[in-house]
């Protein structure tokens, strides 16, 4: 395999970038000998590979793990790791982008659905773990400016899964779904190394609400397995347009 072809992406996540990955697959598969269940995105990769002649090795990982940081993926959780340590290699034995950086082409990086729980009591503070859209807004400022020193690698970021209509208020999914617009036409600077994936809107259709269909209940927002078989190709989809320098003029949503 030519060295230029060969690209390494790690996609960082929780529950529901879990099924994302697994493509809905709740199937038990016996894969290099230990039993775990298959990685439909890895999958996917492999047939693209050999169909055109790349080496683009994808993996993932929980981040941050539920021990010792705690299973929390938020805004500020990847600001406390990145930013604030960034000095660091690791923080609460989570890797910095001082260390995931240079050993990786591609970044994904996305937040569980309760970052969509947004509350509008307090003042924005870039340091508050409140789920606070000014909070947001300067974790972020300061996530993209992190991820520019590191000109090297790319990073792409999901928009913020929706949740159920019986979980959440139309004012906090208002807000959510502003958030999630800010990010993709203010925050996203074209010709930089950050790229956005639309993950919200393919759930939502365009409301504020993850749609009853693509959920598993009326009160679990966590992607149906009918929901994850249709999109994990779209994601696969987007991650190659990155690579390949398509990254900011196809459909962000890699249909």
């Amino acid at each position: 395999m030519k060295k230029e072809t060969t690209k390494k992406v790690m996609f960082l996540h929780h529950s529901t970038g879990k099924m994302i990955w697994r493509g809905g697959n709740n199937l038990i598969a016996k894969v290099k000998g230990k039993l775990g269940f298959e990685g439909a995105v890895e999958n996917w990769f492999n047939a693209y590979n050999k169909a055109n002649d790349k080496n683009y090795l994808i993996s993932e990982m929980d981040f941050p793990k539920k021990e010792p940081y705690g299973w929390k993926n938020y805004p500020f959780d990847y600001y406390k790791i990145w930013v604030k340590h960034g000095d660091s290699d690791y923080y609460m034995s989570e890797p910095t982008l001082k260390t995931l950086a240079p050993e990786y082409d591609l970044i994904i990086f996305k937040h569980c659905f309760p970052s969509s729980k947004i509350v509008f009591d307090g003042n924005p503070d870039v340091d508050s773990e409140k789920k606070m859209i000014g909070n947001y807004k300067l974790q972020y400022d300061a996530l993209r400016n992190e991820m520019h020193k590191y000109r090297d690698t790319k990073f792409l970021l999901w928009t913020p899964p929706a949740l159920t209509k019986g979980v959440t208020n139309p004012e906090a999914a208002r807000a959510a779904t502003e958030f999630s617009e800010w990010v993709i036409n203010e925050w996203d600077q074209p010709g930089d190394n950050i790229f956005v994936w639309d993950f919200r809107t393919l759930e939502t259709d365009g409301g504020d609400f993850i749609l009853p269909e693509n959920a598993v209940s009326e009160r679990d927002s966590h992607p149906s397995h009918r929901f994850a078989r249709k999109v994990y190709p779209m994601f696969c989809k987007r991650i190659v347009d990155v690579l390949e320098g398509r990254g900011d003029v196809e459909n962000i949503v890699g249909e």
